[in-house]
């Protein structure tokens, strides 16, 4: 049976621009991130990205995106930083967060790191419960072991509003 061991938390007491884990030990067979996360951005719904080890290239992913009237699609090979997924922005119902859970297998060996995430938007409202809903399978082409991980939204760059938080876990005996 896996075993899930908080290795780090981050609740915002105020707004900033980026979340970074550091110095993640090597010592779980996986990593899982979990969080919650509101944009400044004034859109009703913004993008999170994250940088692993501080890189701007190597990533590949491929998407499936639904927000109840559509679905769709994308791949991209050629990232500078990962896309976890849609997150609540600032137009979106006031107090209302995203979540998002990424699962990253194997994170410290010594082959390419394929991954997934799970992202959705909220918006409280009477016309919508989840804005939108966003799935990725992932790919960081480089054999370094993973030991610090960043979150930001890395386009705009807007911040995360205080009371985001992230939750990272190491998993053992996945």
């Amino acid at each position: 049976m896996a075993t899930y061991t908080l290795i780090s938390s981050n609740t915002l007491a105020s707004s900033t621009s980026t979340v970074t884990f550091s110095s993640i030990p090597s010592t779980y067979t996986d990593l899982c991130i979990r969080g919650s996360v509101r944009l400044a951005s004034a859109v009703q719904i913004g993008t999170l990205y994250m940088r692993i080890n501080a890189a701007t290239t190597t990533y590949s992913w491929t998407r499936l995106r639904g927000n109840g009237a559509t679905a769709s699609s994308s791949r991209g090979t050629t990232g500078t930083e990962i896309q976890i997924g849609l997150q609540t922005g600032a137009s979106a119902t006031a107090n209302t967060f995203g979540s998002f859970e990424l699962y990253i297998p194997n994170y410290a060996g010594s082959t390419n790191k394929p991954f997934s995430s799970f992202a959705v938007a909220e918006n409280n409202s009477t016309t919508a419960g989840q804005s939108a809903i966003e799935t990725f399978a992932e790919l960081w082409s480089t054999t370094s072991a993973i030991t610090s991980l960043t979150f930001s939204d890395y386009g705009t760059p807007d911040n995360m509003l205080s009371g985001s938080s992230f939750y990272l876990y190491g998993i053992s005996n996945a």
